[in-house]
């Protein structure tokens, strides 16, 4: 019998690798599309699905209210699982304000939590590996070979390419039992790791470069972000990164992977091979296609 699953923002980059990777997991799915904020609308879009997977991304009264109603559409139609709008770091050890673009997801998550039909899932990956070498992280700079980060010089970073996070995914979305908090990781190393493999697979020689330690980071982030003028491009991916340096929002040590046989983990190195050197800064922006 086929599952029935609802996308919401199907249209989105990980709406569309979902769509791609559920179709060539099962022929026994059926895949239909809605949300918005029409409630009449969602609840025709929610009626009879087995899942509703939210991939909006956007501003937090889209992914707030815009969650709720589709949330408020799967409790009222018997609607089995929900899954959240997440496919980021563990932002459950955040406080509320901490990394405030990780707010609207703690709320989305605690309204899941108080409804008692419809179970939320969430899938945690770390950071996408595209979005790691892109420049508007500011660890990887392809002119000079170097990566640069704060914190300790081993630190670990948790990271999963788009397609990786989708098969995941899409083995989430096919078992009926798997609810709750779902943890994958792509990859773990340290810098060095990461410089060493990039050495291996482009044949040029990298650099790392420690900034200063988290402590330093922490007051920086905060300095540039009190200036009246600031804006947000200029300091959230301090933002980030601190909270991945300090190791606070880790997705691991215990992981789902080997819950799902047939999905392997990709590598850095394995991600690399497959990106040329002179599009590795850009391949966050790389179509869908391309990432299949």
């Amino acid at each position: 019998m086929a599952i029935l699953v609802g996308i919401a923002g199907i249209t989105g980059q990980f709406g569309q690798l979902l769509t791609s990777k559920l179709l060539d997991t099962s022929q026994q799915v059926e895949i239909v599309e809605g949300g918005a904020y029409d409630r009449d609308q969602v609840t025709n879009f929610v009626t009879g699905c087995d899942i509703v997977v939210c991939c909006y991304l956007g501003d937090d009264d889209l992914m707030i209210e815009g969650q709720k109603i589709l949330i408020d559409a799967c409790e009222n139609e018997k609607v089995p699982r929900y899954m959240a709008s997440d496919w980021c770091l563990d932002y459950t050890k955040l406080e509320v304000g901490q990394l405030f673009t990780k707010d609207p997801m703690k709320h989305v998550k605690a309204y899941l939590g108080s409804k008692e039909f419809v179970k939320g899932v969430h899938v945690f990956i770390g950071a996408f590996l595209e979005t790691f070498f892109s420049p508007y992280f500011g660890i990887y700079d392809s002119g000079t070979h170097t990566f640069s980060h704060w914190g300790e010089p081993g630190v670990l970073f948790e990271t999963t390419s788009y397609g990786n996070a989708a098969e995941f995914t899409a083995q989430v979305v096919l078992d009926k039992e798997a609810v709750g908090i779902q943890r994958f990781v792509g990859d773990i190393k340290s810098m060095d790791d990461i410089t060493l493999a990039y050495e291996r697979v482009y044949g040029v020689k990298a650099t790392v470069v420690v900034k200063g330690s988290a402590k330093q980071l922490y007051d920086k982030m905060w300095s540039v972000r009190n200036q009246p003028s600031s804006q947000p491009h200029e300091y959230m991916a301090m933002f980030y990164q601190y909270y991945m340096v300090n190791e606070q929002t880790y997705v691991g040590p215990y992981l789902h992977n080997l819950k799902y046989p047939d999905v392997r983990a990709l590598t850095i190195e394995e991600f690399m091979r497959r990106v040329p050197l002179d599009q590795l800064p850009a391949v966050y922006s790389n179509s869908v296609t391309e990432r299949l």
